[in-house]
């Protein structure tokens, strides 16, 4: 699939390379190991890694129907409403948030960055928030109206899929595993559509996720895809989503100093931890060679700012 709408082909082209960096690390290489940072952060500072890859093929088809208005949901730390917004000002669509939680007296970066971007903001409970979970086609929400479009959560939808399953071509090197961290787990899905041979292997960021099995097996229903050596690491949440512990503090610390790469704790940070855990375990085989993906939303951080 390729994109038709100029404008989001102007958009791509201005976006930068997603190039591999191999982790040297004494303990991986005496583990003969490789491993390898896809570096998705650096598409762009705003809709960066499964962001972008993410959004683009539901843009696409947006725009196609004439969409005046998109409607998401997701936290108050959301790197997904936070690109949402962004494009959609691009673009000069409307954007609403469905907003996990109370208002917050003083609104935090990331909202303040999506009002900015003209995103209208609205807070549900948490209990009418995993309602809305539910809803996963375009048109399923109810109350739309004419030019309005539904994207569920982290933009899990089957076009989500397609966009992410274009990271996989741009590997050239041979790789034995794949890894990706997981909110909603698309990302998962979309890799492991495009990697049938390989082994991939999500880390999931929040606490409980054993739902999210389910959710990657009904992504990939509609997908011809038949590798069924996928697997979500649940024990890497240090909490659950947006918790830290100072662990693992420590260990983002260590890899910034070491390697001179940036990473945020929600995501990224979590999954190279337990990546560098399993290592130290013996899990993975000697001469396997690692694609870890870096999936950006370096925003983030603000969040956790000493």
């Amino acid at each position: 699939m390729t994109l038709t709408n100029k404008q989001l082909i102007a958009l791509e082209k201005s976006l930068g390379v997603s190039s591999l960096t191999q982790i040297i690390e004494p303990f991986i290489q005496e583990q003969g190991i490789e491993l390898y940072l896809k570096r998705d952060d650096f598409l762009h500072p705003i809709i960066s890694g499964n962001k972008w890859r993410k959004l683009k093929y539901i843009l696409e088809h947006a725009l196609t129907l004439n969409t005046q208005k998109i409607i998401s949901m997701g936290g108050a730390y959301s790197n997904h409403l936070h690109a949402l917004a962004y494009v959609g000002k691009l673009l000069g669509i409307r954007t609403e948030a469905r907003i996990r939680g109370e208002r917050p007296e003083i609104l935090n970066s990331t909202l303040s960055d999506m009002l900015d971007w003209g995103m209208h903001l609205e807070f549900v409970s948490r209990s009418d928030y995993r309602l809305l979970r539910k809803y996963k086609a375009y048109d399923a929400l109810p109350g739309l109206q004419k030019g309005e479009y539904w994207l569920p959560e982290g933009g899990a939808m089957d076009l989500a899929l397609l966009g992410v399953a274009e990271l996989v071509a741009e590997i050239g090197l041979a790789y034995d595993v794949l890894c990706v961290p997981c909110g909603t787990a698309t990302t998962l899905a979309g890799l492991v559509s495009a990697a049938p041979n390989k082994q991939v292997l999500g880390f999931a960021a929040l606490k409980g996720a054993e739902y999210l099995n389910q959710e990657v097996n009904a992504l990939l229903k509609n997908t011809a895809c038949h590798n069924n050596e996928w697997f979500i690491q649940l024990q890497y949440h240090f909490g659950g989503f947006a918790k830290i512990k100072p662990e693992l503090l420590h260990f983002i610390r260590g890899f910034e100093q070491a390697q001179c790469i940036k990473l945020e704790p929600i995501y990224t940070g979590k999954m190279l931890y337990g990546i560098y855990d399993l290592i130290s375990q013996g899990y993975f085989k000697s001469g396997q060679k690692i694609i870890a993906i870096h999936t950006g939303g370096l925003q983030g951080n603000r969040g956790f700012s000493s």
